[in-house]
Formats: structure tokens, C-alpha cells, sequence
């Protein structure tokens, strides 16, 4: 989606005009010399032929400055950023407009956009003349292959005139910012447990209406039917409204990312942080195609989307676990119980979760955050530590009852997911055959 054009008047620099003649270039102030050297000489040699001279010497370069100083402030400028978010990878393109609205054409202008170096070099433009009421665009490109969030702007204007005798600068404070998103690998679409109630794979339920004061009213629609209209409500909220005769229940899927920061080790583009966040935004993405209620719980305790945005559009909901996910970095460790607190209040279904290193007590604790009802997976980060201390952590998970696998580096995530589906799947046929030997 395009980002809205907002146009900017600027930062008003003009300041006064003993700075503005700061802007004099070298050809400008040795006009200015020799235009006050051939006025001593016109007066000491009494030759008002040269004091014309150095009268219109040293007026040029004056009347240049006080041309730009008035017209700077006639240029406004307005960024487009399409999209405003791109994938890992991806590209965004930054289109610049320069509009004149003095009176006055405008000189040379050269432009620079302030822009991270992870997405490129700053882009340069030199614009010819603006007439008064005219006009100009440019487009550049940006691309990035690790998510964030990166600033874009502020832009810096140049203006010269025709003889180069002066050039002033001018910045605007306007500013965008582009979201890179983190790189999302396909995932296979398979079962990974669940139940009708929330932790499954999504039902419609229908509402059991004992009474008018069962029924649970929503706004009238265009195309509902008249006999649907429930008069008493309509009569309370002034508008009308109609009853809402089934409610879609949605599984619901919580996505735990430990962010510790002494769970991952080193820095960059390919490390395990990143694969946990790429790994984090791949199930969400996942499982809200499959139809998934589905929100992120940060190592900090965060909740996303939380109690505030919850009743938004499911497209508006991913896209707020995908914009916290763009800026995850790691962080200091906190207590399990702030994380726990959270992760119970947030109610059962599916549990998914990625984590780094953990020692015995961090394990233990992790090991309490599993539901007790419900799906719980959780993928350790695999190429941190010994392969024998790797495979005790994944073992201990699982002794506590999470379906816990390694996922080595260089190795697809969908791999591991569909291992993780079937060894789920099979627990849950263990689970049934003994059930019914004991029935």
C-alpha cells in the first residue's frame, strides 16, 4: 500500500542576511573583492569609469544571495514511499516532488535524501530551473535484505544560481519510514493438534438462545434481513440492529519468541535471533492463512496485537504482529513468571515457540510455560552449542511435555514443521488407543 503524500514547507533557515551571505561560493566573494578593489582605485585614481566597474562587480554577487535567500523559502517538497513495507529482499520505490510556489523562477537545485546505508547510496538529483507554479519528480530505489525499521529522510536542498556566485542549503523535516518485514519461508499445510475449543482447527458455533436476553445484537448491514431486526436494541443504541444468529469461533494460536538476549549468540544477518523471528513470522503468517487467531508473546511480556487492537480485521491484526517483528531485537532477560502471566491470560489453543540456549534453571522454567491443555511445539535454534547439549535441552522440553525439536542451521523450517505435525500426530493416536483400553 502507497504511504500518503504529506508535502513540507521545510525548516525555515534564512536566518538573517549575514548568514545568508555565509553562502557566497569563491567565485562570489572574489567578485566581491575585486568589486571593492576597483572602487578604491576608481576613487584614488579619480576614474569613475572603473568605480561603474567595480560597483557592478561587487553588486552581482550581492544580488545573487538576496535572490536565493527570498526563493529558498518558495520550495516545498512532498515523499511517497510504494510500499511502505516490503519483504526481506525487496524493493520499495521513494518518489520525490519539488514544487515552486513563488513568484520568482528558481535557480539550480540539488537534492539529497538522507537515507541508511543498508538500503544504499544516498541518492543525488539535479533539477534545471522551476518556473513560478512548476513542478518536478524524481524516483529512486531502495532495497534491503535485513528487516527493520529504517528512516527515510530528511531531505536536503541546494540552491545555486545561474552565475554560481552563491549557494544556500535547506533542510526539511519531514521524514518516512520503511519496514522491512523478516523473510518468511512456506510452510506444509498439515494438522498440528487441536480441538473444537479454541486450540483446533477453527468451527463455527452457534449461539443458544434461551431467551431475548440470550441474543447478541449487531449492527444492521446492507442486504440483512428485515425479520432478523431486534427491536428492543435497536430502541437502546438508536440505530438499528439486527440479531446475530451464529458467531464464528477461530482456533486460536499464541507464537513465543524468546528475545533473551543471552539466548542467541553473535550478530548479523544469518544469525539464530534471526532465524527465530524469521521462524516467528513464518507461523504466524501460516497459521493465519489456515484461519488462525493467531497473536506473538515477546520474551518481554508483550502481547501482540493486545486488548486494544483485538477487535480489528484479521489482515490489520498480522499486520501489527509483523510490524513488531520487523523490530525485535534481542533484550535483557526477564522473569518467566511476567511471561507466564501472559501467555495463561491469553487463553488455550496452539502454542508455538522459539527459543535459544537454555541452562537447567532456564530450561526448568521454560518447561512451566506449557499450557496444560492444548497444543504446545517449540523449536530450539539449533548450531549455538555442543550437539550433545542441544539434544539434552530438546529432551528435557520434552520430558516436560512439549513437542520439542532442533532445527540445525541450513536446515527448512517446513522440514521440522512436518516432523513436528507428525510427531503430534502420533501422541495424539497414543493418546486414543489408550483411552480406549481403558474404556
Amino acid at each position: 500500500m502507497a504511504a500518503p503524500v504529506a508535502a513540507d514547507a521545510g525548516v525555515d533557515e534564512r536566518g538573517t542576511l549575514r548568514a545568508a551571505f555565509g553562502g557566497l561560493t569563491t567565485r562570489g566573494r572574489s567578485f566581491v573583492a575585486a568589486g571593492l578593489a576597483a572602487a578604491l582605485c576608481a576613487y584614488a585614481l579619480g576614474q569613475p569609469d572603473l568605480l561603474r566597474v567595480g560597483v557592478l562587480l561587487a553588486a552581482l554577487p550581492v544580488l545573487c544571495v538576496l535572490v536565493l535567500h527570498r526563493t529558498r523559502s518558495r520550495v516545498v517538497t512532498a515523499r511517497r514511499l510504494t510500499p511502505d513495507r516490503v519483504a526481506a529482499g525487496g524493493e520499495a520505490r521513494v518518489h520525490l516532488r519539488v514544487e515552486n510556489v513563488g513568484r520568482l523562477p528558481s535557480g539550480l537545485l540539488l537534492l539529497q535524501d538522507r537515507v541508511p546505508y543498508v538500503l544504499g547510496p544516498r541518492p543525488r538529483f539535479v533539477l534545471d530551473r522551476i518556473e513560478p507554479g512548476g513542478r518536478r519528480e524524481v524516483t529512486y530505489r531502495v532495497r534491503s535484505e535485513l528487516r527493520g525499521r529504517y528512516p527515510l529522510g530528511p531531505l536536503e536542498l541546494r540552491l545555486t544560481d545561474p552565475f554560481g556566485m552563491a549557494e544556500l542549503s535547506r533542510s526539511f523535516g519531514a521524514s518516512d519510514t520503511m519496514t522491512v518485514l523478516p523473510h518468511v519461508e512456506p510452510l506444509p499445510y498439515v494438522r498440528l493438534g487441536g480441538n473444537a475449543d479454541g486450540a483446533g482447527d477453527g468451527v463455527r458455533r452457534g449461539l443458544v438462545a434461551v431467551g431475548e436476553d440470550d441474543v447478541i445484537p449487531r449492527d444492521y448491514r446492507h442486504g440483512d434481513d428485515l425479520r432478523r431486526v431486534h427491536w428492543r436494541s435497536t430502541a437502546h443504541h438508536g440505530a438499528l440492529m439486527v440479531r446475530r444468529e451464529e458467531q464464528p469461533r477461530r482456533a486460536q494460536c499464541t507464537v513465543l519468541l524468546d528475545t533473551r538476549r543471552t539466548a542467541y549468540l553473535g550478530a548479523g544477518p544469518d544469525t539464530a535471533f534471526e532465524r527465530a523471528v524469521s521462524g516467528a513470522a513464518s507461523v504466524v503468517r501460516h497459521l493465519a492463512a489456515q484461519g488462525y487467531e493467531t497473536r506473538l508473546l515477546t520474551g518481554a511480556g508483550q502481547l501482540v496485537p493486545g486488548p486494544a487492537t483485538e477487535a480489528r480485521e484479521p489482515a490489520e491484526r498480522i499486520g501489527l504482529v509483523m510490524d513488531v517483528l520487523a523490530g525485535a531485537e534481542p533484550e535483557d532477560e526477564r522473569p518467566p513468571e511476567t511471561v507466564e502471566a501472559v501467555l495463561r491470560s491469553a487463553g488455550g489453543g496452539l502454542v508455538v515457540a522459539f527459543t535459544g540456549v537454555l541452562d537447567d534453571g532456564q530450561c526448568a522454567a521454560f518447561a512451566r510455560l506449557r499450557p496444560g491443555r492444548g497444543t504446545a511445539v517449540v523449536f530450539v535454534i539449533g548450531g549455538q552449542r555442543a550437539p550433545e547439549a542441544e539434544a539434552a535441552q530438546v529432551a528435557a522440553l520434552r520430558g516436560a511435555g512439549w513437542t520439542a525439536l532442533l532445527l540445525p542451521p541450513g536446515v527448512p523450517l517446513g522440514q521440522v514443521w512436518q516432523q513436528a505435525a507428525a510427531e503430534q500426530a502420533g501422541q495424539t493416536g497414543q493418546t486414543g488407543q489408550a483411552g480406549r483400553r481403558h474404556g
